[in-house]
C-alpha cells in the first residue's frame, strides 16, 4: 500500500448529508472525464484513460434477493490501433537492405488467425461508420468498399504489450462482401509474430462499483462485494470510500478490489450563505453572496 494514500477523512468543509446518494447521483450523471478518472486513478488502476474507447454507467442494479449494486461501469478498452498516416512500422533493420527487411516482415507475420467477421449484411452507412471508427481515412474506406472479389486491403496495426503500450506490430487484411440488396459483410484476419490480437479494436468490460459506509466493517464489505460479483458475473470491482486505513486498503487490493476516494465524486449543493452554519467560512452570513453551489453548505438547523 502506498505510504501517501489517497484516502483520508472528509473535512467538515467537504462533508454533505447523504454521502451515499451524493456519490450515486455523481455516478449517474458523470461525464466521460469523471468516469475515466474512476478507472484510471483507482488503486490499482483498471484502465489507462487514452485506451478507453467508450464508457457509461448503470446505477442501482438489481442483484437478486432484493439487493442492488450501487453501480456498474461499462467501458470498451482499446487493444489495438491502426498506424497513423505516415507512421511506419519499426522493422529494426536498414531500410535499403531488402533481404533483412523481408526476413523481419516474415518474422512479424509468421502466424495467421482464423477468419473473423466484423459485421454481416450491414447497410452502407453502418459499414462506413465501423471502418471510420477503427481509424481508416475516407480514401481507405472507399478502397475497402470497392475491392475486387477476393481482394484484400492490407494495413499495419499495433497491439498492446504487457505494459499497456501499443508496441506489438501485426498485419491485418480486410475484405468486403457485397450483396444484391446493397448490404455489406466485413471480414478480416490477422498475421502476427506471437500473440493473436483478441479483438478488432476494443474489448467490452464491466466493473462493479460499491460505496462503502463509514461504519461498515471490512468483512461485511468484502462479503457484499463477493456476493455482487458472483450474482452479476463481474470480477473487476471498485470500492469508493471516504475513510479507510492502509491495512484495510491492502486487504481489499489483495482480493482483486480497487479503491477510490469518495471526496472525488462529491457534488456541490445549492447554498444560502445567510443561513449556513459554517461560521469559519469567509462568506458566512453574507446576504448578497455570489456563491450559488457549495460543497460544504450546511443549514444552521443541522449544524452540530
Amino acid at each position: 500500500m502506498p505510504t501517501n494514500p489517497l484516502f483520508y477523512p472528509l473535512s467538515d468543509a467537504a462533508r454533505t448529508p447523504n454521502l451515499h446518494d451524493q456519490i450515486q447521483i455523481a455516478l449517474a450523471i458523470a461525464d466521460r472525464h469523471v468516469l475515466q478518472s474512476l478507472l484510471e486513478n483507482c488503486i490499482p488502476t483498471l484502465a489507462k484513460g487514452q485506451h478507453i474507447h467508450a464508457i457509461s454507467t448503470q446505477v442501482g442494479v438489481p442483484t437478486g434477493n432484493q439487493q442492488t449494486a450501487d453501480g456498474i461501469v461499462q467501458f470498451e478498452s482499446m487493444r489495438c490501433r491502426l498506424l497513423a498516416p505516415g507512421e511506419r512500422v519499426d522493422l529494426s533493420v536498414t531500410s535499403n537492405n531488402r533481404t533483412l527487411e523481408s526476413r523481419e516482415l516474415a518474422r512479424l507475420t509468421q502466424h495467421e488467425s482464423d477468419m473473423q467477421t466484423l459485421g454481416s449484411n450491414l447497410p452502407l452507412s453502418l459499414t462506413v461508420s465501423l471502418l471510420a471508427e477503427a481509424g481508416f481515412r475516407s480514401e481507405q474506406v472507399e478502397e475497402i468498399l470497392h475491392l475486387p472479389y477476393d481482394a484484400w486491403h492490407k494495413s499495419w496495426w499495433y497491439a498492446i504489450d504487457i505494459s499497456g503500450n501499443f508496441t506489438l506490430p501485426f498485419l491485418r487484411q480486410i475484405r468486403t462482401l457485397r450483396f444484391p440488396d446493397g448490404t455489406f459483410t466485413l471480414q478480416y484476419k490477422d498475421f502476427f509474430e506471437q500473440d493473436n490480437p483478441n479483438c478488432f479494436i476494443s474489448r467490452a468490460q464491466k466493473v462493479l462499483v460499491l460505496i462503502k459506509p463509514d461504519a461498515q466493517s471490512f468483512g461485511e464489505t468484502l462479503r457484499q462485494i463477493n456476493y455482487q460479483r458472483e450474482a452479476l458475473g463481474i470480477r473487476q470491482a471498485i470500492l469508493i470510500c471516504s475513510t479507510i486505513s492502509d491495512l484495510e486498503a491492502q486487504g481489499f487490493i489483495n482480493q482483486g478490489i480497487s479503491v477510490y476516494p469518495a471526496v472525488e465524486l462529491i457534488l456541490p449543493t445549492q447554498s444560502d450563505c445567510v443561513h449556513c452554519g459554517r461560521t469559519e467560512c469567509a462568506m458566512n452570513g453574507t446576504p448578497d453572496s455570489p456563491v450559488a453551489l457549495c460543497y460544504g453548505f450546511l443549514p444552521e438547523s443541522e449544524f452540530v
